[in-house]
């Protein structure tokens, strides 16, 4: 807000847009209104872009996708216009209103004030608005999607009213998140004396959300959090928003999936088979949640290992700020200004692996795995 011109700001807000709901969801949404076939390549890229959508109801889906970001979007806009006008003149307030609504919305955490939105931090109406927008792109299209059906059929007797086991995770795991992630930041933030019950829930709500959610806004200072807070921010950073939504992390599916094969595996159930609302999630999917969260692993590694040779900083805020980098995240304690050149090249590169999502990353600088043909016979290891 204080360095780039509207028009830099205009540009920052197409991309992040873009980046947000997926080029290839406008791709294929342009496709629909014009009536153009596609191949069963293209199609089969698309559903694998938002993770979920059949084939069959694909450009129904894509327009359906585009029609929930304008929704939230628009109404967002809406409700921050007429806050900011309390305090600026009509056209700097749409244009706020509008940027900072589509930025909670695509989780860019952009944000056009120096402080982000600190010092609206005690507007109930604020955070409100924030805390939907950011929520609502978080948890991704194809819970968005169910969740209309699903209420819209609770008043039709005639159709049958039931959520997927995708959404059902989904929900349950954002709000247990959400809950938990809350109560663990009232406890552990050392708290000024000033501040009372209702706005440390209100401060720790809404900072929670915002590193579930991957939106990067902030309501009070990153930076003067104490190491536990920092810890439960980054735990959540890392989690992330939920599949097919705008936000990062290895995502809320992949952690409970991930979970759920390790209590399997600790209840001695054959090949760690991971049961779920009396469904058994594919082999596949547990493995590619097991390899997404190993990558995470290995990635900040690796980025911790070469930012301690080349940063003089604290380890902590060097770990914050890998974690933020990875899961798309954009909280920060302040230290990125002080990095090295390698550093700030470092975190770039993670930062679009992390947007790409490292699997899809490893296939691009591996290539994709080939049918060999043969196995070979197998022989035990012994581990753990």
């Amino acid at each position: 807000g204080s360095f780039y011109t509207f028009f830099g700001q205009f540009v920052l807000m197409v991309i992040f847009q873009i980046g947000g709901i997926g080029y290839m969801t406008l791709l294929m949404f342009i496709m629909y209104l014009f009536g153009i076939e596609t191949s069963l390549m293209v199609r089969l890229t698309a559903k694998e872009s938002l993770s979920g959508a059949s084939l069959r109801v694909l450009g129904k889906f894509f327009a359906i996708t585009v029609i929930f970001t304008l929704l939230f979007e628009i109404g967002g806009a809406l409700f921050l216009t007429l806050y900011w006008l309390r305090f600026y003149d009509p056209i700097h307030a749409l244009w706020y209103g509008i940027f900072h609504s589509i930025s909670a919305f695509c989780t860019a955490g952009f944000s056009l004030f120096p402080d982000s939105l600190m010092k609206y931090s005690d507007s109930i109406l604020l955070n409100a608005v924030f805390d939907i927008v950011s929520l609502a792109g978080g948890l991704g299209f194809i819970v968005l999607y169910e969740a209309v059906i699903f209420v819209a059929r609770k008043y039709d007797s005639l159709k049958k009213s039931r959520l997927s086991v995708h959404s059902k995770l989904v929900l349950i795991t954002t709000l247990m998140l959400i809950i938990a992630g809350t109560l663990l930041l009232l406890i552990t933030e050392k708290w000024d004396s000033s501040v009372d019950c209702f706005h440390k829930i209100l401060y720790s709500l809404f900072q929670v959300i915002s590193a579930h959610t991957t939106d990067g806004f902030n309501t009070i200072n990153i930076g003067t959090l104490s190491s536990a807070s920092l810890t439960v921010i980054m735990m959540l950073m890392f989690i992330g928003a939920s599949p097919g939504s705008t936000g990062g992390g290895i995502k809320t599916t992949t952690f409970v999936i991930t979970a759920m094969y390790i209590n399997s595996l600790l209840k001695g159930k054959s090949s760690g088979v991971v049961n779920v609302y009396e469904r058994e999630i594919p082999k596949e999917s547990v493995n590619k949640a097991l390899g997404i969260f190993i990558l995470f692993i290995v990635i900040i590694a690796i980025n911790l290992f070469i930012m301690s040779i080349t940063e003089n900083l604290d380890f902590r805020n060097i770990l914050f700020e890998i974690i933020s980098a990875l899961g798309n995240v954009g909280l920060s304690t302040g230290i990125t200004p002080q990095l090295t050149l390698i550093g700030k090249l470092l975190l770039t590169t993670t930062m679009f692996i992390g947007r790409v999502g490292p699997v899809t990353f490893g296939y691009f600088v591996f290539g994709s795995v080939k049918n060999t043909g043969y196995l070979y016979p197998h022989e035990d290891v012994l581990v753990g």
